[in-house]
């Protein structure tokens, strides 16, 4: 919905709700009000989240967006929306603020709210960030597994940035397992697979490794 177009529709509601004398008018015009500012805080504050991964200057903005639209999304019962802002509060703590205790519970949330309401990509986020919160406490294992099933969500919806992403966090994995021959054969799809769908960044982070 356009900025114009949303405005007219909280006209009308107001109109309704006023002039027509209908009160769930105006609770009509809240709900979709929320749904826009949820949408848009999420999305301002993945811009932030963005801008920190280039300089690595943390935006005190950054968090209050994502618990922001997380009340919204579930003040208005949007299970979906609520699982994608709770990644990113957990992906705040662990990435920003280097803290994966304090992330691991939005990451976990999310994970089960992203399964129940049949959203694979934000589960592959979530359950991949679950997957470096196991690594970072020793549990290589458990963190590998979480990381492969975040790539097998990432082939089923065709996301192949982010199938290439997770293979080269695997590879990664196999290189502190002293596994050279997976290492070597994971870095080998993670460039081809980035290659073939133009993710150059990934491209990047490809090389940078085989150095």
């Amino acid at each position: 919905m356009t900025t114009n177009s949303l405005a007219e529709r909280a006209k009308e509601l107001y109109e309704q709700a006023v002039f027509g004398g209908d009160p769930e008018a105006l609770t009509q015009a809240d709900r979709e009000l929320d749904a826009v500012e949820a949408d848009l805080a999420l999305a301002r504050g993945r811009v932030l989240h963005a801008r920190f991964l280039q300089d690595r200057q943390e935006d005190p903005r950054e968090l209050p967006l994502f618990e922001q639209a997380a009340e919204l999304y579930r003040r208005l019962g949007d299970a979906r929306g609520e699982a994608e802002a709770l990644f990113w509060i957990g992906c705040y703590h662990q990435v920003v603020r280097d803290g994966d205790e304090a992330g691991v519970p939005f990451l976990e949330r999310s994970y089960e709210l992203a399964t129940a309401s049949g959203d694979d990509l934000t589960r592959s986020y979530a359950v991949r960030h679950l997957g470096f919160a196991d690594l970072a406490k020793g549990d290589r294992a458990s963190g590998r597994r979480k990381l492969e099933e975040s790539v097998e969500l990432r082939r089923k919806i065709g996301f192949q940035a982010g199938v290439a992403a997770g293979l080269l966090a695997l590879a990664q994995v196999a290189a502190e397992s002293g596994d050279r021959d997976a290492e070597l054969a994971l870095l080998d799809e993670a460039e081809k697979t980035a290659r073939d769908c133009g993710a150059h960044g990934i491209l990047q982070w490809v090389e940078r490794s085989r150095t």
